[in-house]
């Protein structure tokens, strides 16, 4: 036998469940809008993607030059890296 609090529980959780289904339903009316707007999401997510990888390897590459002086085993690698970034 279900105590009140366990059967409250149950309410609320249903309760919320209608909402958030009220909700997609009344945002996501056609399919079309959902494709286009997932299209576009995706088109962002991907430029996004490409620009923050672009910044984080620059940082990786400046911040391994900062230190060709001092371990010159991997110096010679990144000058190649930076080299071959500066002739493109």
């Amino acid at each position: 036998m279900k105590t009140i609090k366990a059967i409250k529980d149950d309410n609320e959780r249903s309760a919320r469940h209608q909402l958030i289904e009220e909700l997609f339903n009344d945002f996501y009316s056609s399919r079309r809008r959902i494709y286009w707007m997932n299209f576009i999401r995706g088109v962002f997510f991907g430029l996004g993607s490409i620009i923050g990888g672009t910044i984080v390897v620059a940082i990786i590459v400046w911040f391994l030059s900062q230190f060709t002086n001092i371990f010159p085993e991997t110096g010679a690698y990144v000058n190649q890296i930076t080299n071959s970034i500066q002739q493109k």
